[in-house]
């Protein structure tokens, strides 16, 4: 699958960002979601995390709720989903119920880990279903999922080394509200802040 890297760190920088911030400025994590057009990549939808409201509320939910309160939403054959960070268990059953053949994402479980110091995703993935070090089946039959950087590495494109510094550009503006994040999570009830 070929993608239009421009307009997916376009989404995450115009569309995710904004709301991200403001979510994080109330308490939530920094994790979120889009919803594109897989034909020209226009978005649909773009949201992020809502914990605060519902703990199930995880960025890629909270898009998938709010897409299915859309009147005629279109076939998720032919979107694709776009989430900032690798998504957790809950999520990846949801995208997979929703019917997508596909997902994005920027930051790898290890990244939430160590960057981030949001463990959960690795650990429940290891104690719940017994996948050590975030291994699951990255292309089956429901689903591929790629990540950003790996796209970056292994593609050709003209303009690598430009899209390489607005990644590195937005990852940064990821670890600014990661440490918003981390002065207030002790403060809000989060289950798993």
């Amino acid at each position: 699958m070929n993608f239009d890297i421009e307009k997916i760190l376009s989404t995450i920088e115009n569309d995710i960002i904004p709301k991200t911030r403001a979510g994080v400025l109330k308490g939530n994590k920094i994790f979120g979601g889009a919803i594109l057009n897989k034909h020209d990549y226009s978005l649909i939808i773009a949201d992020t995390n809502h914990e605060l409201d519902n703990p199930i509320w995880h960025g890629e939910m909270y898009v998938l709720k709010k897409f299915y309160e859309q009147k005629n939403p279109p076939p998720t054959k032919d979107l694709i989903f776009l989430s900032t960070h690798e998504p957790c268990s809950m999520c990846l059953s949801a995208i997979t119920w929703a019917g997508f053949d596909n997902f994005i994402y920027l930051f790898s479980y290890e990244e939430s880990r160590d960057l981030f110091a949001i463990p959960h995703d690795l650990n429940i993935l290891n104690q719940v279903f017994n996948i050590q070090d975030g291994n699951y089946k990255k292309s089956n039959q429901y689903w591929t999922s790629y990540s950003i950087d790996e796209i970056l590495n292994n593609g050709k494109f003209v303009n690598l080394k430009l899209l390489k510094q607005r990644t590195k550009n937005i990852k940064k503006c990821y670890d600014e509200l990661s440490e918003l994040y981390q002065q207030t999570k002790a403060s809000n009830h989060i289950p798993l802040n």
